[in-house]
């Protein structure tokens, strides 16, 4: 069994395509999963829920998600500086009122978390848990550098064993992590990457052995109807300069 996991395509539907392509051309590949954040960012959230329900492709609640689906007052997100946090309320205020109703029904109705048995549920081999953020919040972030022990947390709560995987989000930054026999990883972004690559990231996990191998994967993408797009429509530029940098760091600054 291999999947492909999708996380944090925000509205983004020029990066969603590509990514599609790109599987839609590979061999092999038993099924695709998002890891939530379907919409925010980007002026095509209603076309990204749309395609994502076309192809079938189940996933999960992203902190996005369930705020937008359910009118919170803030989207639960984590902000480098006084200006993105402006930026992140703005597209947040945006994407409220621009979703239709049926949207927020697809968006209200993903779980929180799914599981995998990559053997069936008559077997004991490695089982896949997708959450967004953690397995005990959407808003919280696990960073790559998270000690030790918050990992270990993560895993009791998860109720994840050796040879498992947990697979989320939410950072926008992939890293592929072992600790205590179970494997972590980060699929990174396909809509809104924040690692200095523009390019739209997901993950692809075979369960052929004993042990879930991972590959990180990157593809390229109409960066530049991306970025029109958001400029043309009501949301902050500073978004468009996001996508095009592939970081939140403002230009001239530094990407490090």
């Amino acid at each position: 069994m291999t999947i492909a996991l999708l996380a944090d395509v925000h509205a983004n539907l020029p990066a969603l395509e590509a990514v599609l392509d790109d599987l839609d051309a590979r061999d092999r590949i038993t099924a695709i999963y998002h890891l939530g954040d379907l919409v925010g960012y980007a002026p095509w959230p209603d076309e990204t829920v749309a395609l994502l329900a076309e192809r079938e492709i189940a996933g999960v609640a992203g902190n996005y998600d369930s705020t937008v689906a359910h009118d919170h007052p803030h989207c639960g997100c984590r902000y480098e500086d006084p200006r993105q946090e402006e930026l992140s309320h703005a597209s947040f205020e945006w994407s409220k009122s621009h979703v239709t109703a049926a949207t927020k029904r697809r968006l209200a109705a993903l779980p929180f978390r799914l599981d995998l048995r990559s053997g069936g549920g008559h077997t004991s081999r490695s089982q896949a848990i997708l959450v967004h953020g953690t397995p005990t919040l959407n808003t919280l972030y696990w960073d790559a550098d998270r000690p030790e022990e918050f990992c270990r947390k993560m895993i009791r709560a998860a109720g994840a064993r050796r040879g498992d995987l947990i697979a989320c989000g939410h950072t926008h930054v992939p890293w592929r992590r072992e600790v205590d026999g179970v494997h972590l990883l980060n699929a990174g972004s396909v809509g809104r990457p924040k690692d200095g690559d523009p390019r739209a990231c997901y993950a692809l996990v075979s369960f052929a052995g004993p042990l879930p191998e991972i590959e990180l994967v990157r593809v390229a993408y109409d960066v530049a109807r991306a970025a029109r797009a958001i400029r043309e429509s009501d949301l902050p530029a500073d978004l468009a300069d996001h996508l095009e940098r592939g970081s939140t760091t403002p230009r001239g600054g530094d990407d490090a």
